[in-house]
């Protein structure tokens, strides 16, 4: 977990910095998070550590790299009804359990996190780094 999530998520953005850096040029990194960055649930201990981590690496690339130009932001997605979360959403309780936990009552869409990563990507953002957004349709909040 901690490989694919993390370890892979370090390696990937050291090479695109590697190359804006040679190139001296500005660019833009966007890394996915989770909810899990800052909550928890029964048995995520391992995904919850590791996108933990996407939120502190996502912070201290920020800082690293604001000199040349680079900048860092991640998305934390709540839950998106995706195929790789059916087995989630195809779970009556686990379905109402997310619908009733969620100010939208919804589970979001793949569309939901196109849009705040087309912002992150645009020129609209260029005064944010270091910055984890939170698409979960108010999850966190009622925290």
């Amino acid at each position: 977990m901690l490989e694919i999530n993390l370890t892979a998520v370090f390696a990937m953005s050291q090479a695109f910095a590697r190359q804006l850096i040679a190139a001296q040029r500005p660019g833009k990194v966007i890394n996915i998070a989770s909810l899990m960055t800052s909550a928890s649930r029964p048995t995520t201990a391992a995904y919850t550590a590791s996108k933990g981590g996407i939120g502190q690496l996502t912070k201290a690339l920020a800082v690293d790299w604001a000199g040349k130009g680079i900048l860092v932001n991640a998305i934390a997605p709540g839950f998106i009804r995706t195929g790789m979360t059916g087995p989630l959403w195809s779970d009556a309780e686990f379905d109402a359990w997310v619908k009733k936990r969620t100010p939208l009552a919804r589970w979001g869409t793949v569309e939901d996190i196109a849009r705040p990563a087309v912002f992150l990507a645009s020129s609209a953002a260029d005064f944010m780094t270091g910055q984890v957004m939170y698409v979960d349709g108010g999850w966190l909040s009622t925290f």
